[in-house]
C-alpha cells in the first residue's frame, strides 16, 4: 500500500453520516466547507447616471462574466426579440456556387498583335502564365500560315489562335495541356498556307473537323429533279420575282445597240448620249460604286456609301463612263430575243404532239439539276452577258465560256470589279450570245431545274424563258422582306462557312465559284430545314441588281 498523502483531508466526506470506512481520506469535522459551493458574487452593469459621480481616490470596476449578445453580430429575422440571432454572421456563410467556375478568357491583344488572356487563376486549372506562353506560341504559327492573307485580315490571326487555346484547354486537364498545343503547333506547320480567307486551311482544328463532316454530307447529297419539285417556284412566284416567264411582243432583236441615242446614267442619273469605249473618254462620270448605308456617327443617324465610308450626298470616289441598264422585257428582246429553252411552251398552253416527241427524243442529254450564274458588262446595248457558268448537281464544273458580243454592240465598261472580266480575257471570246445558247440547249431542257441566286437576272442576261428554277434569294429571305435581297456572300458565310467573292477591285467575283455556292446552300436547305411553303401573292420585288 502506499502512503497517504492527506490531500482530501480538508474536504467533508460526501457520506459522513453513514461512512463506514475504518481508515476515510475525507475530513468528519463539523466545520469542514465544501469548496464547489463558493458564492462567488457577479455585479450586474450599472446605469449611467444623471449627475457625474464625485471624484474618487480609488474606483473598483465591475466587469460581467459574460458580455451581452448586440444585435449587430449577425442579422436577425423579423419579429425576433432585439439580441437574438438567426444565422451565422455574413462572413461565414458560403456565398459562392459549390462547382469552380468555368475558365473562359477575354482577351485583349498586345502591341504585336498577340492575343492576352484574362481569367482569374483561381478558375483556370492550368497556371495563367503557361497558358500565355502557348497562346504565344500557337499566335506565330497562326500569323506564319496566314501571313498571304493578314493583310485582307488583320485580326485573323489572333482570332484562331485564341479559339484554338480554348478548344485544348477544354478537352485537357493540367498534365496533358502542354503535349496538346504541341500537337496543335505541329499541325498547323502541315498546313497549306491558304491564299483567300475560304481556304480550306483557315480556322481552327475544330473548325476544320466540323466544315469536313458538314461538307461530307452536302457532297454526298446529290439532288435530283423529284427531291426539289417543293422548291420550284410557282408561276405566280416566278412573276412576283420579276421572272419572265413568256416571250415579249415586241419584234426580237431589231435594234441591238442604243449609240447615238440619249439615255439616263445608271450610275449618276445624268443625261448622257451612248458612245463606244474609245469615245466615251470624254464624258467622264463620277460615282460610288458601293451602296449607301444607314448608322450613327456621334448619336447622328447618317447615311454613308460602303465603298468609301463618305455621305450619301457628297461626290463620288470612282471615274469612269457613263452606263445604263434596261429592266423592261420588251426592251430587252428588242436588243436580242428571247426565247424557250428545249422542250418549253408558253404558259397555259397545251403541249403538242410532235413537241411531247421532241422533249421525249431529246431528254436524255439534258441534266436533271443545273446550277447556273452569269457575270456581265455595259454595252452600248445595255447591260449584256460576257460569261456563263454551269454545274451540276455534283457540283462538278459542265460548261464555262466567254460570250462575244453581237454585231453592232460593243462594250463601254468591263465592270471588273464585280465581273472579274477584263478587255484582254474577254478577247478570246469567240461565240455570241446564240451560240452559247445553242450550247446550252444540250445541258438544259425544260425539264432541268436550274438553281441560281437572283436567277432572274442570268436568265435574263440569257434571253433565257424557263420555269423550273429553284432561287436562293427566295429560299433565304431578308429579314426585312422583299424587295431586299441578301447576299450570297453573306449567305455562304452564315450557313456554309466560306468566304467568297473576295477578288477585289481587279478580279471580281467568279460566275463558277456562285454557281457552287448557290449549289450548296440548296443543300444544306434540303438537309437543315423543311421544304420552304408556297407563300400567298404578293407585292413583286425591283427587278435590279
Amino acid at each position: 500500500m502506499f502512503p497517504a498523502k492527506g490531500l482530501f483531508a480538508a474536504l467533508p466526506c460526501p457520506d459522513r453520516p453513514a461512512c463506514r470506512r475504518p481508515a476515510c481520506l475525507f475530513s468528519h469535522a463539523s466545520d469542514a466547507k465544501d469548496p464547489l459551493a463558493l458564492n462567488i458574487p457577479v455585479h450586474a452593469p450599472k446605469e449611467a447616471p444623471v449627475a457625474p459621480a464625485p471624484l474618487q481616490h480609488k474606483a473598483t470596476a465591475s466587469v460581467p462574466a459574460k458580455r451581452p449578445i448586440s444585435s449587430a453580430a449577425g442579422p436577425s429575422t423579423p419579429g425576433s426579440a432585439p439580441g437574438s440571432v438567426s444565422e451565422p454572421p455574413r462572413k461565414l456563410q458560403r456565398t459562392g456556387p459549390s462547382k469552380r467556375p468555368v475558365a473562359v478568357p477575354t482577351a485583349t491583344h498586345t502591341s504585336t498583335g498577340c492575343p492576352l488572356i484574362r481569367v482569374p487563376p483561381a478558375q483556370s486549372k492550368v497556371a495563367i502564365p503557361v497558358r500565355q506562353i502557348m497562346l504565344q506560341q500557337l499566335f506565330q504559327h497562326y500569323a506564319v500560315l496566314y501571313e498571304n492573307i493578314l493583310a485582307q485580315n488583320p485580326t485573323l490571326a489572333s482570332e484562331h489562335a485564341l479559339r484554338q487555346e480554348e478548344e485544348v484547354y477544354s478537352k485537357s486537364s493540367k498534365f496533358t495541356y502542354r503535349n496538346a498545343i504541341i500537337t496543335s503547333i505541329a499541325t498547323l506547320k502541315n498546313r497549306r498556307k491558304p491564299d483567300n480567307a475560304s481556304h480550306a486551311s483557315v480556322g481552327t482544328e475544330g473548325d476544320l473537323a466540323r466544315r469536313a463532316e458538314e461538307r461530307k454530307k452536302l457532297n454526298a447529297l446529290r439532288l435530283t429533279a423529284e427531291q426539289l419539285k417543293p422548291y420550284v417556284m410557282s408561276l405566280d412566284q416566278l412573276r412576283q420575282w420579276g421572272y419572265i416567264v413568256e416571250i415579249p411582243p415586241s419584234e426580237g432583236g431589231s435594234r441591238p445597240s442604243e449609240e447615238g441615242s440619249v439615255k439616263t446614267c445608271e450610275r449618276c442619273s445624268t443625261a448622257f448620249k451612248v458612245k463606244r469605249r474609245e469615245d466615251a473618254s470624254m464624258d467622264e462620270c463620277i460615282y460610288h460604286w458601293g451602296k449607301a448605308f444607314s448608322t450613327k456617327v456621334n448619336g447622328e443617324k447618317r447615311r454613308l456609301f460602303t465603298c468609301c465610308s463618305r455621305p450619301a450626298d457628297s461626290e463620288g470616289c470612282e471615274r469612269g463612263p457613263h452606263v445604263f441598264y434596261e429592266s423592261s422585257p420588251e426592251d430587252l428582246h428588242v436588243r436580242h430575243p428571247f426565247s424557250y429553252t428545249r422542250g418549253s411552251r408558253p404558259p397555259d398552253d397545251a403541249p403538242s404532239e410532235e413537241t411531247s416527241q421532241e422533249a421525249d427524243g431529246e431528254a436524255d442529254s439534258a441534266l436533271d439539276v443545273v446550277a447556273l450564274d452569269c457575270e456581265m458588262v455595259y454595252t452600248t446595248g445595255g447591260m449584256r452577258v460576257a460569261r456563263v457558268s454551269v454545274v451540276d448537281a455534283t457540283g462538278k464544273e459542265v460548261f464555262d465560256g466567254l460570250v462575244k458580243m453581237d454585231d453592232g454592240v460593243d462594250v463601254i465598261d468591263y465592270n471588273t470589279r464585280f465581273s472579274g472580266i477584263t478587255a484582254e480575257a474577254h478577247s478570246a471570246a469567240l461565240l455570241p450570245l446564240t451560240a452559247i445558247r445553242r450550247s446550252l440547249d444540250a445541258l438544259v431542257s425544260s425539264k432541268t431545274v436550274i438553281i441560281g441566286h437572283a436567277l432572274e437576272n442570268d436568265l435574263r442576261t440569257l434571253r433565257m424563258v424557263h420555269h423550273q428554277c429553284v432561287d436562293t434569294v427566295v429560299l433565304f429571305p431578308h429579314p426585312a422582306g422583299p424587295p431586299y435581297r441578301r447576299a450570297l456572300r453573306a449567305l455562304a458565310k452564315e450557313h456554309l462557312g466560306q468566304t467568297i467573292q473576295q477578288g477585289g477591285g481587279t478580279v471580281g467575283h467568279s460566275s463558277v465559284e456562285d454557281s457552287v455556292a448557290t449549289l450548296d446552300l440548296v443543300r444544306w436547305h434540303v438537309l437543315n430545314r423543311p421544304p420552304p411553303a408556297k407563300p400567298a401573292a404578293s407585292a413583286p420585288p425591283t427587278n435590279k441588281l
